[in-house]
């Protein structure tokens, strides 16, 4: 493909982030892929040129633009070497026009920079959630240790136990050890998140929020595969991942359990005041995980906000119902938004006033209210409020 192919390639592909950006379709990774799959004549280096050019543009953009077109002309006026690639050659995006529309630069939209900046992120912070992630491991300790295992490269040791950094785009699907099990792709933060739970073998652990499961797995490792480990959520697709994936990391304790949305507490009955730990990492905004999905900053709004407020609210109420006197419970979202972290947790205590916050000891992070904040600029993680509270016996 010519430069100017590439840049139109991108913009089609723009185009349809944007429209499931503002019909919450599918996130721009998918769209990407589905494009490379519809058109494999491009290379692979035009397909990994296509996609930085893509994601280099939702980066430069705040508010959401008008279109692909216009957000890769903005990204032009960054970068003059692109310019002249609108040159309105046969597969190349037409001359741009007098007076065309160009997309607003910027980290995020206004109001979303309000939010944050009245939640204590500074111009830094707030500029490294459009960074690139790197890559990250957990060493699964069901099956071995970070200082035993041959690596195809040298990774860098992280301040979590069984933490190591590679560079993006590092193939480690491909290693034996990713097949086999030995390692987990988890973020940083993500690894100090299931650290803060301080699950203990012969313990009864709930995972509220399991997802495809990479914290259940991550508190499998900690429990040695001994105790009670109940892995729940209500995305059926989602949590139906997670049985191969224990299966590969021999995490032979786990068990799960789809919720129906509005009736958890109903289907959690025989566990009220069993637990020793109950884990609530919380659907929320995501602003935490922007420098992998930077386009979630054009799907959230002020509504939508206040919506993931109060499920948060609801799903701390249903884990304090779990925890048996003197368990513990574990608030987690990826999240740098006050609304979703430190004041939830404050609300949460102001309803509970018997229950004791224990904020967590973390090798990284700062406290922010109750509990402790992970990000980019200062901790090289995903962003991350970490709170954990006690009941008393």
């Amino acid at each position: 493909m010519t430069p100017s192919a590439r840049i139109a390639a991108a913009i089609d592909i723009l185009d349809s982030v944007v429209d499931a950006a503002r019909g919450e379709g599918a996130p721009a990774d998918r769209i990407v892929a589905e494009w490379a799959r519809a058109h494999r004549f491009a290379g692979s280096k035009d397909r990994r040129a296509i996609r930085e050019l893509v994601y280099d543009a939702i980066r430069h953009c705040g508010p959401i633009p008008a279109s692909g077109r216009a957000a890769m002309l903005a990204l032009a006026e960054q970068r003059p070497e692109l310019a002249p690639l609108f040159d309105g050659s046969q597969y190349g995006p037409a001359v741009r026009g007098e007076g065309e529309p160009v997309a607003t630069p910027g980290i995020a939209p206004e109001w979303l920079m309000a939010e944050l900046a009245n939640s204590g992120v500074d111009d830094e912070e707030a500029a490294a959630l459009m960074d690139r992630a790197p890559l990250d491991l957990r060493v699964n300790t069901l099956k071995a240790d970070r200082d035993t295992i041959e690596w195809r490269e040298r990774g860098e040791p992280l301040a979590a136990p069984q933490g190591l950094r590679f560079a993006s785009g590092t193939m480690v699907e491909q290693w034996p050890a990713y097949r086999d099990g030995l390692v987990e792709i988890q973020d940083h933060g993500s690894q100090l998140a299931c650290a803060a739970v301080a699950a203990r073998p012969g313990e009864t652990v709930i995972d509220l929020c399991a997802g495809a499961g990479g914290k259940t797995l991550a508190l499998a490792a900690a429990m040695d595969n001994s105790g009670t480990l109940l892995a729940c959520d209500t995305d059926k697709r989602r949590l139906g991942n997670l049985s191969p994936r224990a299966a590969r990391a021999g995490a032979g304790l786990i068990e799960t359990m789809l919720l129906d949305p509005g009736r958890e507490l109903e289907a959690l009955r025989p566990w009220h005041a069993r637990a020793d730990a109950v884990l609530i990492d919380a659907p929320c905004s995501g602003t935490g995980t922007w420098r992998r999905k930077p386009e979630a900053k054009w799907r959230l709004t002020p509504q939508r906000l206040a919506q993931f407020g109060n499920v948060q609210d609801r799903l701390l109420d249903i884990a304090a119902s779990l925890v048996r006197p003197g368990g513990r419970l574990v608030f987690v979202t990826c999240s740098l938004l006050d609304a979703e972290g430190s004041d939830r947790f404050a609300a949460f205590l102001e309803r509970n006033p018997a229950w004791v916050c224990e904020r967590p000891d973390l090798p990284l992070g700062r406290s922010r209210g109750e509990g402790i904040r992970l990000s980019p600029a200062r901790d090289y993680t995903d962003g991350f409020f970490i709170a954990r509270a006690l009941m008393p016996c």
